[in-house]
C-alpha cells in the first residue's frame, strides 16, 4: 500500500539545523572536490520548484494524494537548497538564491520545451503519472546514495550531521514515490512497459540538463566510480529493480561508469 500523504504532511518542516556549528567550516573548510559536489546538490535541490511545475502540468494535479505530497516535497527541498547554500557561502561561493537565478535564466527555453514534453506525454499516455512516480523514486534513491557517499568521502563531522538531517526527510520522499510507483505499476502491464522504456531511453542522474554535463560527469565519477561507489550504485539498482516490471535495470551503475569515462577523457 502506498505511503499516505497525510503522514508526510503531518511531519513536514524545514530541515532542522538547530545546534549545528556552521562556524566549523571556517576553521575546517571543505576540500574543492567536495564543494563541487555540494554546489551540484544545492543547485538540484533549489531547482525543485521547476520540477514541480512540470509534474503539475500533467494529470498528476488531479490526484489530491499526490498534490498534498508535492506541496511538502517542494517546501522541504527548498530548505535543503538553502542550507547547502549557506555552507557554500561560508566558503565564499554563491548561495542557493544567486545560483538558482543564474541557472533559470540560462535554461529559459529548455524549461519551456520540457514543460511542453510533459504536457504531450500526459495527453498521449494515461500511465504517465506512473512514469513520474518511478522517476521520482530512482531520483530519490540516487540522492540518498550520493549524500551517503559524500559523507564517506568528505569525513567532515559538521557536514555529515547536516547531510544526515537532509537525508532523513529525503527518506520520507522516497517512501512516497516508491509506494506510488509500486502500486501504479502493479495495476498496469502497460505502465510497466512504458516506465521501463522511458527509464531505459531517457533517465539520467537528477540534475542532468540543469547543470553542465561536465558537472554531472564529475559527480558520478567522484562519488560512484571507485569500488565503494560502484557497490552503492548497484545497491540502488537492486532496490529499484524490485518494482514491478523493472527487474534487471542498472540505471545508476551505467550512469556512474559513463560519468567516470567522461570525467577521465
Amino acid at each position: 500500500m502506498p505511503v499516505s500523504s497525510r503522514s508526510i504532511v503531518g511531519r513536514s518542516a524545514r530541515v532542522d539545523v538547530d545546534g549545528v556549528d556552521f562556524s566549523a567550516f571556517e576553521s575546517a573548510p571543505l576540500p574543492t572536490e567536495t564543494l563541487r559536489c555540494l554546489r551540484y546538490m544545492c543547485d538540484v535541490e533549489s531547482h525543485t520548484i521547476c520540477y514541480l511545475r512540470e509534474i503539475l502540468a500533467t494529470s498528476a494535479h488531479r490526484d489530491p494524494e499526490i498534490t498534498a505530497f508535492l506541496a511538502c516535497w517542494n517546501y522541504e527541498e527548498f530548505w535543503h537548497g538553502e542550507v547547502l547554500g549557506q555552507i557554500l557561502e561560508l566558503h565564499r561561493q554563491p548561495g542557493a538564491k544567486e545560483s538558482a537565478h543564474n541557472l533559470r535564466r540560462e535554461r529559459k527555453w529548455l524549461d519551456e520545451l520540457r514543460l511542453l514534453t510533459f504536457n504531450i506525454g500526459s495527453l498521449i499516455a494515461d500511465d504517465f503519472v506512473a512514469i513520474q512516480m518511478c522517476w521520482g523514486a530512482i531520483n530519490e534513491l540516487t540522492a540518498q546514495a550520493a549524500y551517503s557517499r559524500m559523507i564517506a568521502k568528505a569525513q567532515h563531522p559538521v557536514l555529515s550531521e547536516v547531510v544526515r538531517r537532509i537525508m532523513k526527510q529525503e527518506g520520507r520522499h522516497l517512501d512516497f514515490y516508491e509506494g506510488q510507483a509500486r502500486s501504479r505499476l502493479a495495476d498496469s502491464r502497460r505502465a510497466q512497459y512504458l516506465a521501463r522504456l522511458a527509464l531505459t531511453k531517457f533517465w539520467a542522474p537528477v540534475g542532468s540538463g540543469v547543470v553542465a554535463d561536465s558537472e554531472v560527469a564529475h559527480m558520478a565519477a567522484y562519488l560512484f566510480a571507485d569500488e565503494d561507489g560502484l557497490a552503492a550504485a548497484q545497491r540502488v539498482d537492486r532496490k529499484f529493480s524490485r518494482l514491478p516490471g523493472l527487474q534487471g535495470l542498472s540505471l545508476l551503475e551505467n550512469a556512474a561508469r559513463k560519468g567516470a569515462s567522461l570525467a577521465t577523457s
